[in-house]
Parts: structure tokens; C-alpha cells; sequence
């Protein structure tokens, strides 16, 4: 029986992703292998290289720093948050990310990007963190109008979000039979037709099965909850997700909402913990 975990995207949102996962490392519950999507994998590296309190602290720290997250970066570089400060500054001279622990641990770690010249998902596991893979996950998290396109493993990619947010398919697909999923919408939530597709038409014309992507984005996301719902049913998934909207958008420069929406995902994860150890011990 192999055990996964599955953590969708949403940019801040992530922060409460990163409550959830610190909570589960510091309780000692290990999974063979994890997949992430955009945030998801950006924050959730950090549970194969075992180092809770990171991600909270890294982006408390840098959320008002211009080279992080800006308009001013958008408009010189192409990208809204920083390529070479977030995926190259930070994890190897600011806060450093653990690659030896990474690459010592025996955890599969999945990532999830969008080829832009099919539409379609590609995945891409992550053994080491080297320049070139941290490039994938840079890809992983670049979402339209807010990034370039990122040119890595011969494919031109963006945002794993546009052709599968929450990848439980996937997971059962290669042998993972049963995965706790992390989501950072509410369980009732109904995701709608993108109101930036004129924009992302416009911007993205050069990639006409990206457009097609986006526009179905909306109705492949809830056939994946849908999805999830049955997979919970049968005993095959555990969910843990935020009982209400979180207070926070794409782009956060206060730390204190950061924090807040960290602590909310802490706190769901210790109400679901005995459930997953259960979850765990009863496969």
C-alpha cells in the first residue's frame, strides 16, 4: 500500500497548505510520495526535504520586498514574482532550502506543469533540486499574465493549475492507492469561467490549445472535486481544506494575513489528525 499526499495551488493561498503539511511533518506522518501544483509544489518541496516553519518564514520575510513580488518586476522581467530572487536567491543564500535532505529522502515528489503548446498536463518528478529543476517548479507556479513562459526540458510550460489543479487522478494512476488531499478553497466551492480569458486570448494568441485549456480550466477543476468526493466516499481519500473562503489573494504584502492564513491551515490539520493517522494505520 503506498500512501500520497496531493496539494493543489493558489498562489497565497498556500500559506494555509504550509500550516497543514508543518503540522503532519512535526507529528512524524510520512507518505511515499507527494505531488504539488503551482504553490503546492513551491511549499510542499518542503515536506520531502523536512522543514517545517520555512515557507510561513521565508514569505513573512520577503512578501513587501520589491524583488519578491511586485508590479515593478512584472513590468522589467516579464515575471510578477521574481524568477531568480524566489527560485534561486532565496533557497540557496536566504533561507536555504535543505537540497542534501531532499535528495536523501526516500519520498517521491511530483510537480505539475502546463505545456502550452498542447494544453496538457505534464508531470515531473523531482529527484534533486538542481538549477535546472528548479526551473520546473519556477514553471509549476507561473501563471498567465503574471509570468513568461518558462523554457525547460525542451517544452515551454506554465502553471500546472490550467490542466489539472488537484492531481489525485494521477496519483492513483501511478500506485499511490490512498491520499490525503490538502485544498485551499472551501469543500463547496464552484470554480467559474476565468474572467481574464480576453485578456489571456489576447496575451497567449500564439498558443491556441492554452486558450482552449483555460477556457475549459473551470470545468475540468470540478469535475476534480467531484472526483475527490467519491474517492472519499470509498475510503480511497482524506481531504483536509479551509472551512470558509480564505482572506487572502494572489498577491499578499501583509505578513499578519499570511500568518492568519497559515494558522487557519495548522489548525485544520490538527483537527484532522487523528483521522489521518487513522487513515494511515487502517490501509
Amino acid at each position: 500500500m503506498k500512501y500520497g499526499l496531493v496539494m493543489e495551488g493558489g498562489a497565497m493561498r498556500g500559506l494555509f497548505t504550509a500550516g497543514v503539511i508543518d503540522v503532519l511533518m512535526e507529528n512524524g506522518i510520512n507518505f511515499d510520495g507527494a505531488v504539488g501544483v503551482s504553490a503546492g509544489a513551491a511549499f510542499g518541496c518542503n515536506y520531502k526535504s523536512n522543514q517545517p516553519g520555512r515557507v510561513v518564514r521565508y514569505n513573512t520575510r520577503f512578501c513587501r520586498d520589491k524583488r519578491y513580488c511586485s508590479f515593478r518586476s512584472l513590468v522589467k522581467t516579464g515575471d510578477l514574482f521574481g524568477a531568480q530572487f524566489c527560485y534561486h536567491e532565496i533557497p540557496k543564500k536566504l533561507d536555504v532550502f535543505d537540497f542534501a535532505a531532499y535528495e536523501s529522502s526516500p519520498m517521491e515528489f511530483f510537480i505539475v506543469c502546463t505545456d502550452v503548446l498542447s494544453g496538457k498536463a505534464v508531470y515531473h518528478r523531482c529527484r534533486t533540486f538542481d538549477d535546472v529543476e528548479l526551473e520546473w517548479l519556477r514553471a509549476s507556479a507561473s501563471m498567465p499574465l503574471a509570468s513568461r513562459v518558462v523554457e525547460v526540458g525542451g517544452l515551454k510550460l506554465l502553471d500546472g493549475g490550467i490542466s489539472d489543479a488537484i492531481p489525485l487522478r494521477f496519483m492513483e494512476n501511478i500506485g499511490y492507492e490512498r491520499n490525503v488531499v490538502i485544498l485551499t478553497q472551501p469543500r463547496d466551492y464552484v470554480k467559474e469561467k476565468s474572467r481574464s480569458l480576453s485578456l489571456i486570448k489576447l496575451a497567449m494568441k500564439r498558443y491556441p490549445e492554452l486558450i482552449k485549456a483555460m477556457e475549459r480550466r473551470h470545468k475540468m477543476y470540478n469535475g476534480e472535486l467531484k472526483f475527490i468526493r467519491s474517492a472519499e466516499a470509498d475510503g480511497r481519500a482524506l481531504v483536509i481544506a479551509p472551512d470558509a473562503k480564505l482572506p487572502v489573494g494572489h498577491i499578499e504584502h501583509d505578513p499578519e494575513v499570511l500568518r492568519e492564513v497559515y494558522r487557519r491551515g495548522r489548525s485544520a490539520a490538527v483537527e484532522s489528525l487523528d483521522n489521518v493517522k487513522k487513515f494511515i494505520l487502517q490501509g
